[in-house]
């Protein structure tokens, strides 16, 4: 084959394999919020009992960082997508104590359907950027890793102390860096730097979840009604 066009081919090839995992990370995305909306009905609904505190935290990061190990050891197999939805099931439980709290107030219904359609705006709006713009986002991962390590000894801290102006500030960084992450992850998709719709769906998954409930919190703390 001629090198021009053998090299055509190869760009084209690329190209195709990127928006196909593209296409895939979006349609598994959109699947995993079936069993997070489940999980989160199930928590709310039923006298599931919840852990709070260090305790419930250390519980909640060894179940999360289990089932992130185990879709890292799946996601080339058949059991990578039950594993992912599993996880997902259970992140949507893990939204009990905040959905419970937001619907404690006589908005909470309002402040939760806002805060979803709030997080949809924001996705939209990073994975378009991300996939439009010429500009090179990688850099930025080395400064998101070190935010979301503050925001980590933050949130332990808030477990002892319980500040609402410290609950606020950490909010308020979720919001900016992990609205940053879903333009980091999505642009790696586009670039090639991430071949697996399966690690790929979960980090947009957990950027989502992130943004989600930070604003849920934000937007409790600032129009939350007990009237």
């Amino acid at each position: 084959m001629i090198p021009s066009l053998q090299k055509t081919y190869d760009v084209g090839a690329g190209q195709a394999s990127r928006n196909r995992v593209l296409r895939n990370t979006y349609w598994l995305l959109a699947l995993s919020m079936i069993p997070t909306v489940l999980g989160a009905y199930i928590g709310v609904t039923t006298a599931l009992p919840m852990l709070s505190g260090g305790i419930g935290m250390l519980v909640f990061f060894a179940i999360a960082f289990g089932f992130i190990f185990g879709i890292q050891k799946t996601k080339d197999s058949a059991l990578g997508v039950p594993m992912l939805l599993g996880f997902t099931f259970f992140m949507g439980l893990m939204l009990t104590p905040l959905l419970r709290y937001t619907l404690g107030f006589s908005n909470g219904g309002g402040l939760i359907m806002l805060a979803f359609g709030g997080t949809a705006i924001v996705f939209a709006t990073m994975a378009t950027v991300a996939t439009v713009t010429k500009r090179d986002f990688s850099g930025m991962g080395s400064w998101l890793f070190a935010g979301v390590i503050v925001l980590i000894l933050a949130s332990v801290a808030n477990i002892f102390l319980h500040l609402t102006a410290l609950t606020l500030v950490v909010s308020v960084m979720a919001m900016g860096i992990f609205s940053a992450f879903i333009l980091f992850d999505v642009q790696r998709i586009v670039n090639g730097g991430e071949t697996n719709y399966i690690t790929a769906t979960l980090s947009i998954y957990l950027d989502i979840y992130n943004v989600f409930t930070s604003l849920l919190q934000l937007l409790g703390i600032g129009f939350g009604n007990r009237d």
